[in-house]
């Protein structure tokens, strides 16, 4: 299960806590926001409803960038992004906001290949945070805490959507937004998975065609 996880061994014997005056990331994203401003230009003038009038529901995971793989601009469209892509009711609140008062008329909901979301299960990452808050570290054996203390067993409230079939994750997502009260019929919803390895978008015809407006 874990042979295809890479991650970095994160060091948390740092006594020195990481505040805004000795962030090296903090400063990075300040200093980039300047030349982004600089040259920000016309997009002052963009209209607060997307231009294309759809809307994308996808991961956070950093190797995904939906202005890449979907051709996006700023102000095209809406990008709604949680852990796996997830159609969580705050997913929902956002692509009913969409359509309601911002007119977005298709929508999108793409997981991908090689899923964070796919390495642990509700009953593991509750069991973690029940006996510690800081980063886990994983193995071939598996997720373990690096220190065991100062865990709460607030975790067992909630639902973390893991992904154990990204094909029956997508139909699924694309079966609860169709059949959401406060989603109109109308409205065709796409299903994907990206590719990490190749940044193809592949389509789950089985999620489209329960999708499909009527």
């Amino acid at each position: 299960m874990f042979s295809r996880y890479k991650f970095e061994k994160i060091n948390m014997n740092n006594k020195e806590l990481l505040q805004q005056e000795n962030s090296k990331v903090h400063q990075e994203v300040i200093e980039a926001n300047a030349t982004y401003a600089e040259s920000f230009g016309e997009k002052s003038n963009l209209a607060l409803p997307p231009s294309r009038k759809f809307a994308i529901l996808t991961c956070m995971d950093a190797r995904l960038d939906p202005a890449k793989y979907a051709g996006l601009s700023e102000g095209d469209a809406h990008v709604i992004r949680n852990a796996g892509g997830r159609a969580s009711d705050d997913a929902i609140r956002s692509l009913v906001i969409s359509h309601k008062l911002l007119g977005t008329a298709e929508w999108f909901v793409i997981h991908h290949t090689d899923c964070g979301m796919e390495y642990f299960t509700d009953e593991i990452i509750r069991d973690l945070l029940a006996k510690s808050l800081s980063t886990a570290s994983v193995d071939e054996n598996g997720w373990k805490n690096v220190t065991e203390e100062g865990g709460s067993n607030e975790a067992k409230h909630i639902s973390f959507l893991t992904i154990s079939n990204q094909t029956e994750s997508i139909i699924d997502d694309v079966k609860r937004i169709k059949s959401h009260p406060l989603v109109p019929s109308y409205i065709p919803v796409y299903g994907y998975i990206y590719d990490v390895k190749s940044g193809k978008l592949i389509e789950i015809p089985e999620a489209t065609k329960v999708g499909r407006a009527n």
